[in-house]
């Protein structure tokens, strides 16, 4: 493949986001102006501020508007020069050279130079941070500054996916140089807007940066309070307590439409939600009992229950406008003999298999959706003991300490293939949490790495697939429709929504006089 070709396609193995129900360009009465802080309801609890550290799409929420990228990605998902002006890449795809952009600040008012982007490289890259997206610089030999403005990286291997992977906040976030020690707590980036404070659990505020790059912000600064009951979410939006909130409760949207007060903005798909099973505990590493599981879902009536509707029942977790989306990969039918068979066959009769399924009440559509299985497998012999914990024991009992026998999780922001399968399902992958070891998977998941032909890569990312529903490493529910509403004194909603569907940009929003 030619460097033009592959520079054009490294970013395109998705096509562009489906987004339904945009509104069109601001009309000229409606045109932008500055002032204001935005009170903004949001649905989640932040975690860890450190950019490189979290693996919470909540808190990358908010990080986005806090930290820039040394490139992105447009609708199309084709990757552009961002903090970098330009990007080359030599023909052999093994050196990658970035002239950054001159006049980029951080917000001490430092320039960004090429000692910063190399610290922020050499620090995703080094085991002890713990970075989320470490696995993107895996395949770098050296990183070099030979002038403030530039940065080469030079490769021992190509590696396919990497410009379009430095296009997510988490690998290509630029920070000052030895500035880690802060970033968990109080973030400092290039964004445009800086970090002001955080009361954990409640709010955390952020105010304008005059000298952002590409221009100060409407906004003087936005407010974001941290709301996961849903009804009271809502009820402060339409009291006119916050000016936007995300996540409007789903049995509640299309009411919301019909208020003169307030607007709505929605798209598809906000992102996936999977069943899991902890293949490290007993007797979950049987792909019998994963599969008998499986068959007592009717995944249908489970995304009408819990979703209200709002969303598609897929058997892929790619995109639905990816190449690497598989159409042909359906969800398995509600088939309770079937499922009864397969758990004898593994050594169980009616009621003999118990356990415990752990959801969180940051997502409440996960509670709903866990009692409506909860029946299901008690209607197929199998006792399931629902425990609800918060978020944050969530994120330490099943994502770090992996102490859980049957969860549930939704996704975000996995816009490109290779974060997506390899993270979740190599056996080396950061968001693998279900101690899945698959070396089909793995070899399949590095061959996609070496693959520069995007189509070849598409068609290895649905082997990947077929192998997911093939062993039932996981069950694939649905894509969830994602939801913002706002009042009537809010402008600027089309552009609000990034690219990958999950991150809020909140520099060209501005509040109507």
């Amino acid at each position: 493949m030619k460097r033009r070709e592959f520079l054009q396609t490294s970013g395109l193995l998705m096509g562009g986001l489906a987004v339904g129900g945009l509104p069109g360009p601001a009309a000229a009465e409606d045109a932008p102006r500055r002032g204001g802080t935005l009170i903004w309801g949001h649905s989640e609890t932040t975690q860890n501020l450190d950019i490189h550290q979290t693996g919470t799409a909540s808190t990358l929420r908010l990080l986005q508007n806090v930290h820039d990228t040394i490139v992105t990605v447009d609708h199309s998902f084709k990757v552009l020069p961002n903090v970098a002006e330009s990007f080359d890449v030599s023909q052999d795809l093994l050196t990658y050279t970035f002239r950054l952009r001159p006049g980029v600040k951080f917000h001490t008012g430092a320039a960004v130079t090429s000692a910063d982007v190399v610290y922020s490289f050499e620090r995703v890259k080094d085991p002890k941070t713990g970075a989320v997206n470490f696995d993107v610089f895996k395949d770098v030999a050296g990183i070099e500054a030979p002038d403030p403005g530039t940065v080469i990286v030079k490769m021992k291997q190509p590696f396919a996916p990497f410009l379009a992977r430095l296009a997510e906040l988490g690998a290509g976030a630029i920070l000052p140089k030895d500035s880690g020690d802060i970033q968990g707590k109080a973030p400092v980036g290039c964004g445009p807007f800086k970090f002001v404070s955080r009361e954990f659990g409640n709010k955390v505020e952020l105010t304008g940066f005059a000298d952002y790059w590409q221009g100060a912000p409407y906004l003087d600064g936005v407010l974001s309070h941290e709301v996961t009951e849903e009804t009271v979410r809502l009820t402060g939006l339409q009291t006119g307590q916050f000016h936007l909130i995300n996540d409007i409760p789903m049995d509640r949207v299309a009411k919301v439409k019909q208020d003169p007060k307030l607007q709505v903005l929605s798209w598809f798909p906000l992102c996936w939600d999977f069943l899991n099973f902890n293949h490290a505990k007993k007797p979950f590493d049987d792909p019998r009992v994963r599969k008998a599981l499986d068959l007592m879902v009717d995944k249908d009536a489970l995304m009408q229950g819990a979703l209200w509707g709002q969303g598609v029942v897929t058997g892929s977790p790619s995109f639905p406008t990816s190449a690497s989306y598989d159409a042909n990969i359906k969800p398995r039918k509600q088939d309770f003999e079937a499922a009864a068979a397969l758990l004898k066959e593994a050594g169980f009769g009616p009621g003999q298999l118990q356990f415990t399924f752990k959801v969180t009440t940051n997502y409440p559509y996960h509670v709903q959706a866990a009692q409506i299985m909860q029946a299901w497998f008690e209607q197929g012999g199998v006792k399931a003991t629902t425990q609800q914990l918060t978020w944050a024991d969530w994120l330490s009992q099943c994502w770090v300490h992996r102490d859980f026998e049957v969860t549930m999780m939704n996704f975000f922001t996995l816009w490109e293939p290779d974060f997506l399968y390899y993270t979740l399902w190599n056996s080396t992958g950061a968001f693998n949490y279900r101690n899945i070891k698959d070396s089909t998977i793995d070899d399949l998941t590095e061959k996609a790495r070496r693959s520069t032909d995007p189509a070849g890569r598409a068609a290895i990312y649905k082997q990947v697939q077929q192998r997911i529903q093939d062993e039932t490493h996981d069950v694939i529910l649905w894509f969830r429709n994602g939801t913002v509403g706002a009042r009537q004194n809010v402008g600027g909603l089309d552009r609000l929504v990034h690219p990958n569907g999950s991150n809020l940009m909140f520099r060209n929003v501005w509040l109507k006089a």
